[in-house]
């Protein structure tokens, strides 16, 4: 049966988020949702390998370890810049147009990056490529909730974003196997080529929507108005770290801590994928039945993993499972996107991409505070424990969200509207 449904806007202003352009069979839906999701595979692809390829990039380049670390930087720089300058002046148009212009600069990005003429160009591209990641995301999320009952929206977020996990199980093992056989400039390219796939499917499945009322850049703005949107991104932007402090160093957690050969690094990276998988597909549909109970509960679960992870990463059996275990607390983000659609009234756009913005502070930040503690002797064992000081800092806020929910529910039972 046919559904074009609205799905409401239920933690805030009330106002439904657009409907599907046209009705559209559930067929129709799931093929669109999969072009979405080989958008985010291509993005989480590119991302994610190049941390197991800087000391090729090094090699190539001429410079050290330390310095080709720069290029992860530079990407999350372009995401947390581009996201919200994207989404402003990019919110009245097609959602469908915008998703495509924004996998084709995405695409052009990976392509030139992989025959970048020396390391300073190389880094300016990898900024340039991060530029639509947020927007490209944010976008997608909120295309996919549209199209579904608003029980079932955190559901389509995940799907769109298991292109994502797939790609941490697949596509950057294998990203990383071809550019150590090869050179890491395939990687790029090969992203690149995904890039414009998922073009050409979002051209091929979703349909023309119509073009969003002419608004200004201070109506996107207002969602900055909203301490439940900086509330929800700053649990983002903390929580998270421990995941990017494990991962940006997680080879030499591999071989160094653990004792593993270098051989075991795509393994691990696969085993992680494999739990944002599960985590994906059943945590998104407890976030459907009780959304900020998930947030809480999975938060609280993700710091006890960064402990155990630490506390045992010597242990090579033990790192394979709480990698695995660490993968399925990502089942967070989808939730934390979900939030933010409920939080942020009109300004869908810019709200949902920023997101990805506080995402890709969390990288920064578990990239450089991991770095403080091995510059400080506690050794890349300690990355756990690093990130879970960040996620108790993130489960703080959360409670801060809370209270102020409660006290809104209490101040409309007291006041209530004529």
């Amino acid at each position: 049966m046919s559904h074009s449904p609205l799905v409401e806007d239920g933690a805030s202003s009330g106002r439904p988020f657009p409907a599907s352009p046209v009705s559209l069979s559930p067929a129709r839906v799931a093929l669109i949702i999969f072009a979405l999701a080989v958008g985010s595979f291509g993005i989480g692809t590119g991302e994610f390998a190049i941390m197991g390829l800087i000391p090729d990039v090094a090699k190539s380049f001429g410079v050290s370890n330390a310095d080709a670390g720069h290029v992860i930087s530079a990407y999350a720089l372009g995401v947390v810049v581009g996201a919200p300058l994207i989404a402003m002046f990019g919110a009245r148009f097609r959602r469908r147009d915008l998703l495509i212009g924004l996998m084709g600069l995405f695409a052009a990005g990976n392509l030139a990056s992989a025959f970048a003429p020396d390391f300073w160009s190389f880094t300016l591209l990898r900024f340039i490529t991060g530029l639509p990641h947020g927007a490209y995301f944010g976008v997608a999320a909120l295309v996919a909730a549209s199209m579904v009952p608003v029980n079932k929206r955190t559901q389509a977020v995940g799907r769109v974003m298991l292109g994502l996990t797939v790609a941490t199980l697949v596509g950057t093992p294998l990203a990383a196997w071809l550019g150590q056989v090869l050179d890491w400039q395939y990687l790029f390219a090969a992203v690149g080529m995904t890039g414009l796939a998922c073009m050409l499917l979002i051209a091929l499945f979703q349909p023309r929507d119509a073009r969003q009322a002419r608004r200004g850049i201070w109506s996107e703005l207002s969602a900055l108005k909203r301490k439940q949107v900086w509330l929800t991104l700053g649990i983002a932007a903390t929580g998270f770290c421990g995941m990017f402090a494990v991962f940006t160093y997680i080879s030499p957690i591999v071989t160094d801590v653990a004792g593993m050969g270098v051989g075991m690094v795509p393994i691990v990276m696969a085993l992680f994928g494999a739990g944002m998988i599960v985590g994906n597909i059943f945590g998104a549909k407890l976030a459907d039945m009780s959304l900020m109970r998930t947030i809480g509960w999975v938060t609280v679960v993700y710091i006890a993993v960064l402990v155990g992870f630490s506390a045992t990463a010597h242990m090579p059996a033990m790192l394979l499972a709480f990698c695995f275990l660490l993968g399925c607390s990502f089942v967070i983000g989808p939730a934390l996107q979900t939030r933010l659609m409920d939080v942020s009234g009109d300004a869908q756009t810019l709200s949902a991409a920023l997101m990805h913005s506080a995402f890709n502070i969390a990288n920064a930040l578990g990239a450089f505070l991991g770095g403080l503690a091995i510059k400080a002797d506690y050794g890349y064992g300690a990355m756990g424990y690093v990130g879970a000081i960040m996620a108790v800092l993130g489960l703080g806020v959360f409670a801060v969200s809370l209270l102020l929910d409660r006290l809104d529910r209490e101040a409309a039972l007291a006041c209530p509207a004529e």
